[in-house]
């Protein structure tokens, strides 16, 4: 009695296992982070990195272990390039593939995934000397393309992110791409 009470257990457990990495599910929730933004360096611009935020929903649809993850989020991006302090927010939409391990709510995640930059907001602050010799031109519609991992503890997530910039933004006489690290808090609401 005791071996098919420890046999049912086990296959009860496995049988639990397998269908929280094997059936089709969807979850819905928000997040909300912050992030470190730069430029990448071509011929003599000083850039220096700056904090910015992010806030949003998300949703993931998954099967077998892996998963699609659709995004939209308002986002900061703030930089300083040879003096000149340039802000510029943008609802970001990430289409993100990736895999999941763990399983009974607790495991980590792997992603990739292009992103679509919208900018908003273009503010842009100018020091009285560089004000008159160069500005940074940013576009309306961006490309990106993203790769993290996170991690999940029942409702909450956490996820560290690269995102490097696809298109190129005009500068002066020269060209440069936004690069950027996030990291969010995630809590899923269903």
């Amino acid at each position: 009695m005791k071996k098919l009470l420890l046999t049912l257990t086990i296959c009860l457990a496995a049988i639990s296992f397998s269908n929280a990495q094997v059936l089709p599910s969807f979850q819905f929730g928000v997040k909300g982070g912050i992030n470190l933004t730069s430029l990448s360096k071509s011929g003599t611009f000083n850039t220096s990195n700056q904090a910015g935020y992010l806030g949003g929903v998300w949703a993931r649809f998954g099967a077998l272990g892996f998963n699609f993850q659709p995004e939209a989020y308002i986002t900061s991006k703030n930089v300083t390039v040879d003096g000149i302090k340039a802000k510029f927010t943008s609802v970001d939409v990430p289409l993100l593939f990736g895999g999941k391990i763990g399983a009974f709510g607790f495991g980590g995640r792997f992603y990739t995934g292009p992103v679509v930059s919208f900018a908003i907001n273009k503010d842009q602050n100018y020091n009285d000397a560089a004000s008159k010799a160069t500005s940074l031109d940013y576009k309306d519609q961006n490309y990106a393309w993203q790769i993290g991992a996170g991690a999940d503890i029942r409702s909450l997530s956490v996820d560290l992110r690269y995102e490097a910039g696809l298109s190129k933004q005009n500068y002066g006489a020269g060209s440069t791409r936004i690069n950027l690290f996030n990291l969010s808090l995630a809590y899923k609401l269903f």
